[in-house]
Order: structure tokens, then C-alpha cells, then sequence
């Protein structure tokens, strides 16, 4: 059903290998809050979805968490290319390197790898959208935080990109919230057929 554009939603070009920065941003994209939990939560989360545009909104978000996935891990990539021992060894990336060489694997920062256990679809559009607008500002709090630690323009450049696209994501999510809110507050009234016995 999609249809995948062979381009990065924002250019990446890192030309400065930097172990540190690449173990920082796995949290981004394996991490408890980061994009791959998004992508899966809302795909999840759509199905039980009470209004079309709900179900568009989750949809929609989660294909660009999925091109978000894609930007995070070309990022750890460029950033673990023609690293040296000694450098891999400085930046705390060892241990990584040792499991998953250069590779790009989905894990927190801290190397705990990725789990459906950090995401949630309750079923409840309400309580669904509700989670996903705490998850938007979890993931910009992880870009700022992100951001405080580069300094590579480089870097700084995409991950300015994608905490503004989790601020748009939040208030999509609101404007969902408020219509499903709606629809669920109207009276529905379902017809019984009286020719049943």
C-alpha cells in the first residue's frame, strides 16, 4: 500500500565519524521513545480507531515514523564510518561494535535492545491518542536532549528536523483527539430489525 520514495525525507551527509554521537542517536531509533516504537504503536493503534480521520492521522504518522527510522539509522550509519578502534573504544561504542560490528541494530543508548514492550495499543481511541501525544513529546524531549550533546552541524541539522516534525505529530494528534472525542459524546442509534424474533 505504500509507496517508498527513494530519498531521505531530510538530506544527511555526516562526513565527521563520531562513535559517541552514533551510540547517542540509537536511543532515537530503538530506544524506549524513539521511532521504531512509534511506527509500530500507531499501525497497531489504528485499527480500533472510531473516525476516518483518526484512522488517516495514525496511518499517516506512522509511515513517517517509518521514513523517521530510516533518517536515525542513515545517521548512526555515516556516523560509525571509518571509525578506528581506538575511536570506537573512546566513544563507548565497543560493546556495540563487538555485537553488531557497523551494522545498524535497534537498541537504546544504553544498548538495551528494542521491545513492543516499550509501546502500547489499548484499544481505547481515547486513551490510544492520549499515549500517542505523550509519546510525540517524549521523542522531542529526546531530540533536545540530543541536540544539547552535538555540535557537529551535520547533526544538527536532521535532528532540529525531526524534533519539529514530533511538535507537528503532538498537534495532530490533538486535532484526532478532539474529533474522536466528538464522536463518541454524539448519541449513535442503532436500528434493531423488527422482522427478528
Amino acid at each position: 500500500m505504500w509507496i517508498y520514495e527513494k530519498k531521505l525525507e531530510f538530506p544527511i551527509n555526516i562526513k565527521k565519524p563520531d562513535a559517541r554521537m552514533a551510540k547517542l542517536i540509537l536511543e532515537s531509533y530503538g530506544g524506549g521513545d524513539g521511532e521504531s516504537g512509534a511506527a509500530l504503536r500507531y499501525l497497531s493503534q489504528r485499527f480500533t480507531m472510531v473516525t476516518p480521520e483518526a484512522r488517516a492521522t495514525l496511518n499517516d504518522i506512522a509511515t513517517e515514523e517509518l521514513a523517521h527510522m530510516e533518517m536515525t539509522s542513515t545517521m548512526v550509519s555515516q556516523l560509525m564510518q571509518g571509525l578506528s578502534k581506538d575511536e570506537i573504544i573512546a566513544g563507548g561504542l565497543d560493546a556495540y561494535y563487538v555485537n553488531h560490528g557497523f551494522g545498524v541494530y535497534p537498541s537504546s543508548a544504553a544498548g538495551v535492545p528494542f521491545s513492543a514492550t516499550a509501546l502500547q495499543s489499548k484499544g481505547d481511541p481515547i486513551t490510544d491518542l492520549y499515549e500517542d501525544m505523550a509519546a510525540e513529546q517524549k521523542a522531542r524531549s529526546t531530540y533536545e536532549y540530543l541536540i544539547d550533546m552535538a555540535e557537529d552541524p551535520d547533526v544538527l541539522a536532521p535532528l532540529r528536523f525531526l524534533r519539529e516534525r514530533e511538535i507537528v505529530h503532538f498537534q495532530r494528534f490533538g486535532e484526532s483527539l478532539e474529533i474522536a472525542r466528538d464522536h463518541m459524546n454524539q448519541k449513535h442509534y442503532f436500528y434493531q430489525n423488527q422482522n427478528k424474533k
